[in-house]
């Protein structure tokens, strides 16, 4: 509690740096309509593209900051030695990032979608996906994260690393979108995105706490 407490303290005091994913997704959504036609078919058509390739960009420049700073200025390495669980405090810092970054992107992205013809119907189902799929890609780019730690580049390391990872979430998040435009049964992909957060929640936190260990070496 602390961790998030302190995190969401000094999140707040770089609104460049908040606001840097929501305006680059809100960027991303607006300049691709430019690409097709104005027809709304079309544009509806391309709005489960969109919504979930513009998230993950966006995720993706949010997640080189996850972990960066603190190994700057010595805040990890502190975790790590102060005798508390490194997992439970890097798992308090990646749902923070989610609150900060995920959520966000969430809530934008019904006003996203209405803009490209998707009916009212369909926004609280895709608001319900994205706010699974960018959680499950928070947890995800955590591991990613720890392991590019001590890298040169570390943000085009980060990047390879998460896109093979965040395939399933693009795929299952995309297929919900779909069906909830299409006015069909959402609660397959759903249900496979919920499933993919929850192994995340169990399986994330370690992985990171592990590869943040080996870069603190």
């Amino acid at each position: 509690m602390l961790v998030a407490r302190r995190d969401l303290r000094l999140a707040f005091r770089k609104p460049s740096q908040l606001m840097q994913p929501l305006l680059f997704f809100m960027i991303v959504a607006t300049l691709f309509p430019l690409t097709l036609t104005p027809e709304l078919s079309r544009l509806r058509d391309a709005a489960p593209g969109v919504l979930w390739i513009g998230a993950l960009l966006s995720s993706l420049l949010a997640l080189e900051f996850l972990f960066r700073d603190d190994a700057i200025d010595g805040t990890l390495e502190q975790f790590a030695l102060s005798g508390q669980s490194l997992t439970w405090m890097l798992f308090a810092k990646t749902c923070t990032h989610w609150l900060l970054t995920g959520l966000p992107l969430a809530l934008s992205a019904p006003v996203v979608a209405a803009a490209l013809g998707v009916s009212a119907g369909a926004l609280p189902a895709i608001l319900a996906g994205l706010a699974l799929g960018s959680f499950a890609m928070s947890l995800v780019g955590s591991i990613s994260a720890g392991l590019t730690l001590g890298a040169r580049r570390g943000g085009v390391l980060l990047s390879l690393l998460t896109l093979p990872l965040a395939v399933p979430i693009i795929v299952f998040g995309a297929d919900a979108t779909q069906r909830a435009i299409a006015g069909g049964d959402i609660m397959p992909p759903l249900t496979m995105l919920a499933a993919i957060a929850v192994l995340g929640v169990t399986l994330a936190p370690l992985a990171a706490a592990a590869a943040v260990r080996i870069g603190l070496e």
